[in-house]
């Protein structure tokens, strides 16, 4: 279930001005206040919301059938975000106590494949995602090996995840732009389902999009679901997070909160007067070692 949204810096001259770490969501001017107010004029149904939430699985299998591996790009950023995926140079690669790690909504596989290609197998990788499709694609990578990783379809609001993984059998699971894509109503579920997944003092890393992001800025009336929950136009959907919600959900799970914070990053293209704020909520959160 992957849906970072691709940057611009495919375009000429565009660039990216790094991530910087904040602790307030941005202040809006009153041309972005007009914007979301004008959202709340025309709502998604509840008769189509309740079709989105029940075929989630179609829409994400109809993306990837689209766009295959092409539309995102590989998550070469996350070891200088999260050191806990780095592999422990300390000691021979023989010698290493090899962790399990479960990438949950894997999609096509733009995290776990450049820790592959760094040649990291300090882990053995599980990968999971709502849509088979993305999964079929991710066992056709050329890096995809058995010995290493296994790869399945699961919809991480139920207990399906259990059929594959014991309680207390993960070291670190990443929640990369993956809640954002799942209903509100089911977000405790799924960090329930990640606690009881996780070994005591067991990490989970996460980060997906910020209130007041620029995608969220510029949904036109008709797409807004709920509060700061929309349909993108392929049917898929996105949520935009406040770090103290983050925070919480988290907390009321059994998590400690090690950090948490916004990170502001702004994309600038000088030859098509682009400059867009991006807005991202970043956290690592750990299992107690008494739970």
């Amino acid at each position: 279930m992957e849906q970072e949204l691709q940057p611009h810096s495919k375009r000429p001259g565009a660039y990216n001005l790094g991530d910087v770490e904040c602790n307030v969501v941005k202040v809006l001017t009153q041309d972005e206040k007009t914007r979301l107010e004008e959202q709340n004029k025309r709502m998604v149904s509840e008769f189509q919301a309740l079709k989105l939430e029940q075929e989630a699985r179609k829409h994400w299998d109809l993306f990837y059938k689209r766009n295959e591996d092409r539309f995102f790009k590989d998550r070469h950023w996350t070891t200088r975000e999260f050191e806990e995926l780095l592999a422990d140079a300390t000691s021979e690669s023989s010698e290493r106590d090899v962790k399990t790690l479960l990438e949950i909504g894997c999609g096509v596989g733009n995290l776990i494949f450049p820790l592959m290609e760094d040649g990291d197998r300090n882990f053995f990788i599980y990968a999971c995602d709502l849509s088979p499709r993305a999964i079929d694609l991710v066992k056709k990578h050329n890096l995809y090996d058995e010995q290493y990783m296994k790869a399945f379809p699961c919809d991480i609001t139920s207990d399906e995840i259990f059929k594959t993984l014991p309680d207390a059998s993960l070291d670190i699971a990443t929640l990369v732009f993956v809640l954002s894509a799942i209903h509100p109503r089911k977000f405790h579920s799924v960090v329930e389902n990640i606690f009881r997944l996780m070994k005591p003092g067991g990490m989970v890393l996460f980060r997906d999009y910020g209130l007041y992001d620029m995608a969220q800025l510029r949904f036109k009336p008709g797409n807004k679901i709920s509060e700061n929950f929309y349909m993108r136009q392929d049917g898929t959907r996105s949520y935009y997070f406040a770090d103290e919600e983050v925070g919480r959900l988290f907390q009321d799970a059994g998590f400690d909160v090690v950090i948490k914070s916004y990170i502001q990053r702004r994309t600038v293209n000088p030859k098509e007067n682009i400059d867009v704020a991006r807005i991202f909520v970043q956290g690592k959160f750990r299992k107690p070692q008494n739970k």
